[in-house]
């Protein structure tokens, strides 16, 4: 009997230490991967997007070459860096786990997995929109828009309620119970 407690005990303490081994490669992993960053530019180098390696923007810097733009192309511009620097977050999370957990691990490929579906890859980029057209500016008085014509058959009033009848005042209707009308 004595052979078996001893076997236990030795399986206890062998599972407690591969417990505490693997504990302390995946803080290994989450501390690397704490201070990774990715940064996009745009091609024309006006944009520049800086994500942590949660997906949080860090950092964004419009030059000032980028003002000769549209607004909605540099917003357009933004999105799309900030996705393609999130859709390399699952690419670092595989580099962190295969130095440091190994990535035959069941718990690593979920976490992998889990990665690639909150952060999927970049859409393709589309061609630039087309500009805007040239807008007029009145700055004169408006014109005037026509009456609208008349009706043939003009909107008849509608009926008037009738008035509600006012029930008289009888002496019996006092006010009070003090033996008369308080308006003398």
């Amino acid at each position: 009997m004595p052979d078996n407690v001893d076997a236990s005990e030795r399986m206890v303490d062998n599972w407690t230490k591969q417990i505490q081994e693997t504990a302390e490669r995946y803080q290994a992993m989450a501390a690397r991967m704490q201070g990774q960053t990715v940064t996009e530019r745009s091609k024309d180098n006006t944009i520049e997007v800086t994500i942590d390696s949660k997906g949080l923007l860090k950092n964004l810097v419009i030059s000032e070459a980028a003002s000769g733009k549209r607004m909605a192309e540099v917003s357009s511009q933004v999105m799309r860096l900030v996705q393609l620097a999130q859709s390399r977050i699952p690419e670092l999370l595989q580099a962190a786990m295969a130095e440091t957990v190994g990535t035959t691990d069941e718990t690593a490929n979920r976490v992998i997995a889990e990665a690639q579906s909150t952060f999927p890859e970049a859409p393709p980029e589309e061609n630039p929109a087309p500009p805007e057209p040239l807008r007029h500016h009145r700055f004169g008085p408006e014109e005037e828009e026509p009456p609208p014509p008349a009706q043939a058959n003009p909107p008849q009033n509608p009926p008037q309620p009738k008035p509600i009848p006012r029930r008289r005042r009888t002496q019996d209707d006092d006010d009070d119970e003090f033996g008369g009308s308080i308006l003398s």
